[in-house]
Protein backbone atom coordinates (compact mmCIF):
# COMPACT_ATOMS: atom_id res chain seq x y z
CA UNK A 1 0.00 0.00 0.00
CA UNK A 2 1.40 3.44 -1.12
CA UNK A 3 -0.10 6.72 0.19
CA UNK A 4 0.03 9.44 -2.36
CA UNK A 5 -1.51 12.15 -0.65
CA UNK A 6 -2.06 13.47 2.86
CA UNK A 7 -2.92 16.36 4.59
CA UNK A 8 -4.85 16.58 8.16
CA UNK A 9 -7.95 16.10 6.67
CA UNK A 10 -8.02 13.17 4.37
CA UNK A 11 -5.47 10.46 3.07
CA UNK A 12 -5.18 8.85 -0.33
CA UNK A 13 -3.51 5.17 -1.20
CA UNK A 14 -2.75 3.33 -4.01
CA UNK A 15 -4.45 -0.22 -2.81
CA UNK A 16 -2.87 -3.40 -4.42
CA UNK A 17 -4.49 -5.96 -5.83
CA UNK A 18 -5.77 -8.96 -3.40
CA UNK A 19 -5.31 -6.30 -0.05
CA UNK A 20 -8.71 -5.64 1.86
CA UNK A 21 -10.10 -2.42 1.92
CA UNK A 22 -11.83 -2.94 5.04
CA UNK A 23 -11.67 -5.53 7.76
CA UNK A 24 -13.30 -8.44 6.88
CA UNK A 25 -14.83 -11.08 9.08
CA UNK A 26 -12.39 -12.84 11.50
CA UNK A 27 -9.18 -12.03 13.20
CA UNK A 28 -7.04 -12.85 10.05
CA UNK A 29 -8.80 -10.67 7.87
CA UNK A 30 -8.17 -7.62 9.91
CA UNK A 31 -5.63 -6.61 8.10
CA UNK A 32 -6.76 -3.72 5.25
CA UNK A 33 -6.15 -0.30 4.42
CA UNK A 34 -8.27 0.88 6.66
CA UNK A 35 -6.72 -0.99 10.06
CA UNK A 36 -2.93 0.31 8.62
CA UNK A 37 -4.09 3.66 8.25
CA UNK A 38 -6.42 4.05 11.50
CA UNK A 39 -3.19 2.63 13.59
CA UNK A 40 -0.33 4.35 11.96
CA UNK A 41 -1.59 7.96 11.87
CA UNK A 42 -1.76 9.77 14.61
CA UNK A 43 -5.61 11.02 15.93
CA UNK A 44 -7.44 9.01 12.67
CA UNK A 45 -10.61 8.21 13.39
CA UNK A 46 -11.75 4.33 13.89
CA UNK A 47 -13.77 3.73 11.21
CA UNK A 48 -11.57 6.22 7.87
CA UNK A 49 -13.12 4.43 4.95
CA UNK A 50 -15.69 6.48 2.89
CA UNK A 51 -15.82 3.90 -0.31
CA UNK A 52 -14.10 0.38 -1.13
CA UNK A 53 -12.49 -1.47 -4.16
CA UNK A 54 -12.92 -5.14 -3.83
CA UNK A 55 -9.92 -7.15 -2.57
CA UNK A 56 -8.98 -8.20 -5.84
CA UNK A 57 -9.35 -4.38 -7.53
CA UNK A 58 -6.36 -2.19 -7.20
CA UNK A 59 -5.71 1.55 -7.04
CA UNK A 60 -6.93 4.60 -5.52
CA UNK A 61 -8.89 4.73 -2.45
CA UNK A 62 -9.51 8.04 -0.39
CA UNK A 63 -10.15 7.84 3.19
CA UNK A 64 -11.05 10.75 6.22
CA UNK A 65 -8.77 11.39 9.42
CA UNK A 66 -11.78 13.30 10.97
CA UNK A 67 -15.29 12.59 11.81
CA UNK A 68 -16.19 16.57 9.61
CA UNK A 69 -14.07 15.11 6.60
CA UNK A 70 -15.55 11.68 6.79
CA UNK A 71 -19.27 13.24 6.73
CA UNK A 72 -18.47 15.09 3.56
CA UNK A 73 -16.68 12.37 1.60
CA UNK A 74 -19.28 9.60 2.35
CA UNK A 75 -21.95 12.31 1.52
CA UNK A 76 -20.41 12.89 -2.21
CA UNK A 77 -19.69 9.40 -2.78
CA UNK A 78 -23.20 8.65 -2.10
CA UNK A 79 -24.93 11.48 -4.51
CA UNK A 80 -22.64 10.70 -7.12
CA UNK A 81 -20.56 13.98 -6.74
CA UNK A 82 -16.90 12.18 -6.99
CA UNK A 83 -15.68 10.85 -10.22
CA UNK A 84 -13.76 7.37 -10.55
CA UNK A 85 -12.46 6.01 -13.85
CA UNK A 86 -10.61 2.52 -14.40
CA UNK A 87 -8.54 0.29 -16.96
CA UNK A 88 -8.99 -3.08 -17.25
CA UNK A 89 -7.74 -6.22 -19.45
CA UNK A 90 -10.37 -8.30 -20.58
CA UNK A 91 -9.75 -12.01 -21.30
CA UNK A 92 -10.56 -11.83 -24.50
CA UNK A 93 -11.20 -9.58 -27.43
CA UNK A 94 -13.61 -7.23 -28.14
CA UNK A 95 -14.63 -6.06 -31.54
CA UNK A 96 -16.73 -3.52 -30.58
CA UNK A 97 -15.50 0.23 -29.86
CA UNK A 98 -17.44 2.00 -26.95
CA UNK A 99 -20.91 2.31 -25.25
CA UNK A 100 -23.03 2.02 -22.13
CA UNK A 101 -24.12 -1.05 -20.11
CA UNK A 102 -27.32 -1.03 -17.64
CA UNK A 103 -27.76 -4.12 -16.11
CA UNK A 104 -29.92 -4.82 -12.75
CA UNK A 105 -28.37 -7.21 -10.60
CA UNK A 106 -27.98 -8.32 -6.93
CA UNK A 107 -26.14 -10.46 -4.56
CA UNK A 108 -26.13 -14.07 -4.94
CA UNK A 109 -27.46 -15.47 -1.33
CA UNK A 110 -26.38 -18.54 -2.06
CA UNK A 111 -22.83 -17.86 -3.39
CA UNK A 112 -22.27 -14.84 -1.47
CA UNK A 113 -20.47 -12.66 -2.65
CA UNK A 114 -20.89 -13.11 -6.34
CA UNK A 115 -23.58 -10.91 -7.36
CA UNK A 116 -26.52 -11.99 -10.04
CA UNK A 117 -28.49 -10.22 -13.03
CA UNK A 118 -31.65 -10.07 -11.66
CA UNK A 119 -34.37 -7.68 -13.48
CA UNK A 120 -36.96 -7.61 -10.97
CA UNK A 121 -34.85 -7.58 -7.88
CA UNK A 122 -31.77 -5.98 -8.93
CA UNK A 123 -30.54 -2.67 -8.73
CA UNK A 124 -29.48 -1.02 -11.47
CA UNK A 125 -26.01 -0.53 -12.47
CA UNK A 126 -24.33 1.98 -15.21
CA UNK A 127 -20.72 2.03 -16.86
CA UNK A 128 -19.79 3.73 -19.73
CA UNK A 129 -16.81 2.17 -21.25
CA UNK A 130 -14.19 2.58 -24.42
CA UNK A 131 -11.92 -0.14 -26.03
CA UNK A 132 -8.30 1.21 -25.74
CA UNK A 133 -6.81 -1.23 -28.12
CA UNK A 134 -6.20 -5.80 -28.61
CA UNK A 135 -3.33 -6.51 -26.84
CA UNK A 136 -2.45 -10.31 -27.20
CA UNK A 137 -4.98 -12.16 -26.73
CA UNK A 138 -6.72 -9.40 -24.26
CA UNK A 139 -8.10 -6.16 -24.56
CA UNK A 140 -7.62 -2.98 -22.40
CA UNK A 141 -10.62 -1.16 -21.52
CA UNK A 142 -11.50 2.04 -20.16
CA UNK A 143 -14.78 2.38 -17.21
CA UNK A 144 -16.16 4.89 -16.06
CA UNK A 145 -18.44 4.11 -13.49
CA UNK A 146 -21.49 5.96 -12.89
CA UNK A 147 -23.07 3.78 -9.78
CA UNK A 148 -20.71 2.05 -7.07
CA UNK A 149 -22.68 -1.18 -7.11
CA UNK A 150 -20.36 -4.33 -5.49
CA UNK A 151 -18.75 -5.74 -8.53
CA UNK A 152 -20.46 -3.66 -10.73
CA UNK A 153 -17.34 -3.31 -13.58
CA UNK A 154 -16.68 -7.19 -13.17
CA UNK A 155 -20.36 -7.99 -13.59
CA UNK A 156 -20.68 -5.58 -16.56
CA UNK A 157 -17.53 -7.34 -17.98
CA UNK A 158 -18.33 -11.04 -17.95
CA UNK A 159 -22.56 -10.42 -18.42
CA UNK A 160 -23.35 -11.68 -21.85
CA UNK A 161 -26.05 -8.83 -21.86
CA UNK A 162 -22.76 -6.49 -20.89
CA UNK A 163 -19.42 -6.98 -22.73
CA UNK A 164 -19.46 -10.69 -22.56
CA UNK A 165 -16.01 -11.28 -21.78
CA UNK A 166 -14.81 -11.21 -18.19
CA UNK A 167 -11.90 -9.32 -16.38
CA UNK A 168 -8.56 -11.06 -17.19
CA UNK A 169 -7.37 -12.97 -13.91
CA UNK A 170 -11.35 -12.90 -12.16
CA UNK A 171 -11.76 -15.45 -9.90
CA UNK A 172 -15.51 -15.23 -9.90
CA UNK A 173 -16.40 -14.32 -13.13
CA UNK A 174 -13.69 -15.65 -15.10
CA UNK A 175 -10.89 -17.73 -14.93
CA UNK A 176 -8.50 -16.31 -11.75
CA UNK A 177 -7.42 -19.03 -9.27
CA UNK A 178 -6.06 -17.05 -6.84
CA UNK A 179 -6.21 -13.90 -4.78
CA UNK A 180 -4.37 -10.67 -6.71
CA UNK A 181 -4.87 -11.98 -10.52
CA UNK A 182 -7.32 -9.75 -11.39
CA UNK A 183 -6.70 -6.78 -13.71
CA UNK A 184 -8.90 -4.06 -12.89
CA UNK A 185 -7.46 -0.86 -11.60
CA UNK A 186 -8.51 2.33 -10.46
CA UNK A 187 -6.92 4.34 -11.94
CA UNK A 188 -8.50 7.88 -11.43
CA UNK A 189 -10.14 9.50 -9.05
CA UNK A 190 -11.35 13.31 -8.40
CA UNK A 191 -13.70 14.47 -5.55
CA UNK A 192 -13.81 17.89 -3.31
CA UNK A 193 -11.94 18.38 -0.33
CA UNK A 194 -13.54 17.94 2.71
CA UNK A 195 -12.47 21.12 4.37
CA UNK A 196 -10.37 23.75 1.53
CA UNK A 197 -13.89 22.76 -1.04
CA UNK A 198 -11.14 22.52 -3.82
CA UNK A 199 -11.71 19.61 -6.71
CA UNK A 200 -8.85 17.09 -6.19
CA UNK A 201 -8.23 14.55 -8.84
CA UNK A 202 -5.24 11.99 -8.45
CA UNK A 203 -4.08 9.56 -10.76
CA UNK A 204 -2.49 6.01 -10.48
CA UNK A 205 -0.70 3.63 -13.26
CA UNK A 206 -1.97 0.34 -13.65
CA UNK A 207 0.48 -2.34 -12.80
CA UNK A 208 -0.62 -4.18 -16.18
Amino acid sequence: MKIVFQDGDIVVVEKPSGFLSVPGRGPDKIDSVSHRIRHSIPGCIDQPAVHRLDMDTSGLLVLALTSEAHRKLSRQFQERQTDKHYLALLDGKLNKEQGSITLPFRLDIDNRPRQIYDEVHGKIGISHWKNLGIEGQNTRIAFHPITGRTHQLRVHAAHPKGLGIPILGDPLYGNGTAPGQLKLHATELSFTHPTSEKRLTFHSPPPF
